[in-house]
């Protein structure tokens, strides 16, 4: 048995649930915190929406969960599965092969269930503060609060030897700018924006700055679609939210248009759409209702929908600048989960996107869960830094922008093999193939309806059977 210290893990959702899991297995005493009184994360859906539908008010009541309410996976349950807990479909729920989010749920539950973890959680804990307070001998003090009555909370300090941050990427939006819509209060303006850069707006679009009058929301807001019955909706985006958002308001709209980057490949077909049209970026909006877009078309909407992503969000962590958020970047992070100067004592699990990644979580959880116990030795600080820096200048010599730093892109299939090979563990030959990729190319070759078109079981069969 190696080494057992006291780890505390933020979050009760994916990651959080099956790092408990592999830092039980190794033998450290672990305690979660989650904000919410259930299980699931993201995964468990709220039909609340925020007070403030674009998400920029830090004093707003924040909805953890992103989740509309028909919303279905976008991969297959069979790599949504654990490496010893397969996501099998039960004759009493949904056992389509894309199943809907509340099918998710109910296997996360179920392996917290069989797992023994529902002991470990403290539920309606939200962590405030997350800090090292001894470095010699690792000492984090974890903060958290609970509601006592509507207006009181009570806070609690605990002190770990270890903290794990699984707290999710879908929680804070990010959205659009352009001229005519403020994303800052008013009086603010003066303050926090330079003449110069104030100049330039209106030198765009004229007097439209802050003077838009329709409704705005991110995605994260977004629970069903009759409120948008005969409205003139323009969506921003063209990921899967927006392609989802588009193909169910569409019915009852009276015109969609989206919004979207000239380099975005198109997810969804148009030409289906009889009250819908693609459109270059924003270019401003004015108070008379109309949108302006980079291609020089107008539209005079009722709504914008910002289907524009999330922002990684640590508030709690206060790391004398050590760990930072830049431009969607957190870090500086070995391997998208050890900051160098803090390992193994801080690490991150859940970062990463563009990838499988209840698979990629699982490999992250149990190489931390390892390297606590000590049968998985890091690299020394210094290695592991000059590694941070290489990754950073290949991404700069590549072109890619710093916000993509926790995509794996193309990356996938070698970062989960050299997880694997860390703790040594020997994935399947078929892991090469079937990579959020490869999917991806799929959804591009069945089409908008690929979660019925497609006989993925097939697919995924014929793979695994030529290993």
């Amino acid at each position: 048995m190696g080494q057992s210290y006291n780890v505390a893990v933020i979050g009760a959702g994916t990651a959080g649930l099956v790092t408990a899991r592999e830092l039980q297995r190794e033998g450290h005493r672990v305690t979660v915190f989650e904000k919410a009184n259930k299980v699931g994360g993201t995964w468990l859906y709220d039909s609340l929406v925020e007070s403030d539908l674009l998400g920029l008010d830090p004093n707003r009541e924040i909805v953890h969960s992103s989740l509309y309410k028909s919303l279905r996976t976008n991969l297959p349950r069979q790599v949504m599965s654990f490496l010893d807990y397969p996501f099998v479909k039960r004759e009493s729920g949904d056992t389509r092969p894309f199943p809907g989010h509340e099918e998710v749920l109910r296997f996360l539950q179920d392996f917290a269930r069989d797992f023994g973890l529902m002991e470990l959680i403290r539920f309606g804990h939200e962590v405030i503060r997350v800090e090292l307070v001894d470095e010699v001998s690792h000492e984090w003090v974890v903060e958290s609060r609970t509601r006592e009555t509507e207006s009181r909370w009570e806070s609690k300090e605990e002190v770990f030897e270890a903290v794990v941050i699984c707290n999710g990427k879908n929680t804070e939006p990010k959205v659009a700018e352009f001229p005519g819509i403020s994303l800052m209060p008013l009086h603010q303006l003066s303050v926090t924006t330079t003449a110069s850069k104030c100049m330039n707006i209106v030198s765009l679009c004229g007097s439209c700055w802050d003077t838009w009058p329709g409704l705005q929301m991110h995605s994260h807001n977004y629970r069903t679609p009759e409120q948008f019955e005969n409205k003139i909706v323009v969506l921003i985006g063209n990921g899967p939210s927006a392609t989802d958002i588009l193909r169910e308001i569409s019915p009852l709209a009276k015109q969609v248009h989206l919004a979207f980057r000239g380099s975005d490949i198109m997810l969804i077909n148009l030409k289906n759409y009889d009250n819908a049209w693609p459109h270059s970026p924003i270019e401003c909006a004015h108070e008379d209702g109309k949108v302006v877009f980079q291609d020089g078309s107008i539209v005079e909407a009722d709504v914008i929908i910002h289907c524009t992503g999330y922002k990684f969000h640590l508030p709690f962590l206060k790391s004398n600048g050590i760990v930072t958020v830049d431009d969607n970047r957190v870090g500086p992070l070995y391997k998208h989960i050890f900051p160098p100067s803090l390992a193994p004592w801080l690490s991150f699990v859940g970062l990463n996107y563009r990838a499988l990644v209840f698979r990629v979580m699982e490999l992250q959880a149990i190489w931390v869960a390892k390297v606590l116990s000590g049968k998985v030795k890091l690299p020394t600080q210094e290695a592991m830094a000059a590694s941070v820096e290489e990754f950073y200048e290949q991404m700069e010599k590549a072109g890619w922008p710093k916000y993509h730093t926790h995509s794996l892109q193309n990356d996938e299939g070698e970062y989960a093999s050299w997880l694997a090979a860390q703790s040594d563990i020997r994935p399947p030959k078929s892991w090469e193939e079937i990579t959020f990729f490869s999917f991806v190319k799929g959804i591009f070759g069945h089409g908008e309806n690929f979660r019925d078109t497609w006989d993925v079981d097939k697919w995924i069969q014929e793979i695994e059977s030529s290993d």
